[in-house]
């Protein structure tokens, strides 16, 4: 495993714009640099860093995972995830899981139930789901998938959600569907346009919707537009005491990731600093400090995003998905896309 230790310093020339130091260097080893070979064009590697000190250093840890994938497989999925158990990420095929407790980051593997099935946090377990509304639950220390929320019926299934205080969530292109009975009866309860992501924080629920972020208060009963804009991309996370959102900047709104302490209803910029990208891919908290991916790579911030450091660069016009699991910070590159 090699160690990459990247200086940056940060240059103000009226806005804030991060450029590499002389002596940094890009990720590297067998797992970043494949050999080409026939067929390549069609095919990359699953590559994932690791860093377990706040992004200050980081840890190709791609050994033992599939050197060829389909070339932007994961568009529209699900693909990664970390909970307190470490990181998950498939290949379409395969489910891989790294334990972030581990001396040495080694992969476990199990079948997939579905191929190309997208993948997300369970209470009690993996959680896999397709596009056409099968749901599976693996079941914990072995290979088995096990169907869940049968009675669902529904199809175009974009996320899966298990809150916290027990209600299932799932998101659909027609809208966002309840249980508060594990999975035996479901109602509707927003019936406007797709919902593909969920996170809750402090008892409040957001989800993403195409025409902005709905906001519930009450378990999930009832939602109403936090943020109601029209945008191509949005990402959202609970923070600690409350919520992180990204938007895609437009030409009138030049400032994208904000925070919100009050259950979402008033949000602060906490992007002066970051470099004027197109949009925001994740963002994520680890300790007191603050994370996001953009085109240029992943930033850094230990002062409530007043200030970003760049602290990994891009690799092949990639843009990295992050992921927490406790105090170590994963970064999967991606394919840009939705």
């Amino acid at each position: 495993m090699k160690i990459h230790h990247l200086a940056m310093s940060l240059l103000f020339v009226g806005a804030v714009a991060c450029t590499e130091a002389p002596d940094a260097t890009r990720p590297s080893g067998p797992a970043a640099s494949p050999q080409r070979q026939a067929g390549a064009e069609a095919a990359e590697p699953l590559l994932v860093f690791r860093s377990a000190d706040g992004g200050h250093t980081w840890q190709d840890i791609s050994k033992g995972l599939p050197r060829s994938v389909k070339r932007g497989y994961g568009m529209g999925k699900n693909v990664s995830f970390a909970d307190a158990d470490g990181l998950y990420l498939t290949d379409g095929q395969r489910l891989y899981h790294s334990n972030p407790a581990a001396a040495n980051p080694l992969w476990t593997e199990a079948p997939l139930p579905s191929r190309e099935a997208s993948i997300s946090a369970g209470r009690t377990g993996v959680l896999a789901y397709t596009f056409g509304g099968s749901l599976f639950r693996k079941a914990g220390g072995s290979e088995k998938w096990l169907p869940v929320y049968t009675n669902f019926g529904q199809k175009t299934v974009r996320t899966v959600f298990e809150s916290a205080a027990g209600p299932v969530f799932i998101g659909t292109d027609s809208g966002l569907f309840k249980s508060g009975d594990a999975g035996k009866t479901w109602k509707q309860v927003h019936p406007a346009g797709l919902v593909w992501k969920i996170a809750e924080s402090n008892g409040v629920l957001l989800a993403l919707n195409n025409q902005g972020i709905i906001r519930s208060t009450d378990g999930g009963e009832h939602w109403a537009f936090a943020v109601y804009e029209h945008r191509r991309g949005f990402v959202i996370a609970g923070i600690d005491g409350g919520f992180a959102v990204g938007l895609d900047r437009t030409a009138k709104e030049r400032r994208s990731l904000r925070t919100s302490f009050d259950g979402g209803a008033t949000w602060e910029h906490i992007d002066a600093g970051l470099p004027a990208d197109a949009s925001t891919a994740s963002v994520v908290q680890v300790g007191v400090r603050f994370f996001c991916s953009q085109a240029a790579g992943v930033f850094g911030s230990a002062d409530k995003g007043k200030t970003w450091q760049l602290l990994l660069p891009s690799i092949n016009d990639k843009i990295f998905q992050l992921h927490v699991s406790g105090k170590v910070l994963y970064a999967v590159p991606r394919t840009r896309g939705c």
